[in-house]
């Protein structure tokens, strides 16, 4: 079972670069579980029901004026009101002016007050996207992420199998490197996005060679902070007298984190280019999107053919 996920609030603070107003006691451990927000108008009208307070809460211009129109006993109320609740934090948009009132009981209630430059609408948009990303379900998986022809390619297979040199080569043919080792893969949606550990990012390991930076040797145009994950490639030892799939017919999935992803299992011998039949792979998985596949065009052509004979 995947462990939930959450981000700090100070975490959020840092990246979108908000005024602290005043802090709440648990200020530098507070996180947040989840990617809604709220703006608490209706709040504070007075109507909490279904009201969650787990939620991030923003006001805009339209609240301020109509808490401007409360004298200050009636705002202090309104205020404590939203605050007895242990929301995550309180945020101001477009760097207006802050009630007294809100301060007093923030400080009174221990509840986190910020101020952001950006208007209500625009942090909204930027932190639901941002939470979608960071409170994502996550697994890591062993092997290499490349972007080929736009699809997002996860080479997996056994150590010393060949993934890293095949990595290399697809790289020397102008696709590029997401992840080596350690592929971080996020579910937004019903997509799948795989990228590197902040560490490793950029770095590929070549036995013989060692730790390599893609980006410094090939360029920027090399390497891929994310893609989304479209085709598992599965490398595995040939195996002599196994009958391998030569048609192509049929068409196998991974499950990774409840998401069905396309895979395909390339026996490894000595003399297969294997960076250039992960290619073939990731055109194909492309044109099947699109509604085109060879093989069963392939198939359909020689029944055609079988069908016309017999009628002769």
């Amino acid at each position: 079972m995947l462990a939930k996920r959450s981000v700090k609030v100070k975490d959020l603070v840092e990246r979108f670069q908000m005024e602290v107003i005043c802090k709440s006691p648990d200020y530098d451990t507070k996180v947040l579980t989840i990617t809604d927000v709220n703006r608490p108008g209706l709040q504070f009208a007075g109507f909490f029901d279904y009201f969650d307070p787990e939620r991030l809460q923003i006001i805009g211009k339209s609240e301020i004026e109509y808490l401007r129109g409360f004298s200050s006993d009636e705002r202090r109320k309104r205020f404590g009101n939203l605050f007895t609740y242990d929301i995550p934090a309180f945020i101001i948009s477009r760097s207006l002016d802050v009630f007294p009132e809100c301060v007093e009981m923030a400080e009174h209630y221990g509840c986190t007050v910020l101020r952001t430059k950006l208007t209500a609408v625009e942090f909204t948009s930027l932190a639901i996207d941002y939470l979608n990303h960071a409170l994502a379900p996550m697994i890591t998986r062993h092997g290499v992420l490349l972007d080929v022809y736009g699809e997002g390619v996860l080479i997996m297979g056994d150590s010393g199998i060949g993934k890293s040199e095949t990595a290399i080569e697809l790289i020397k043919r102008g696709h590029r490197l997401v992840a080596d080792d350690a592929v971080e893969i996020r579910r937004i949606g019903n997509s799948l996005i795989g990228s590197a550990p902040e560490l490793i990012r950029d770095y590929l390991e070549v036995r013989g060679v060692g730790v390599i930076d893609i980006q410094k040797i090939f360029g920027m145009g090399a390497v891929q902070e994310s893609t989304q994950l479209d085709l598992v490639i599965k490398f595995e030892e040939w195996t002599d007298g196994y009958v391998y799939d030569r048609l192509g017919l049929d068409d196998d999935y991974m499950q990774i984190l409840d998401v069905s992803v396309p895979c395909v299992t390339i026996p490894v011998r000595a003399g297969r280019n294997l960076a250039g039949i992960a290619e073939i792979a990731a055109m194909n998985n492309r044109q099947k999107k699109y509604g085109f596949n060879s093989a069963q065009e392939f198939v359909a052509k020689i029944d055609s053919q079988v069908d016309a004979n017999s009628v002769k």
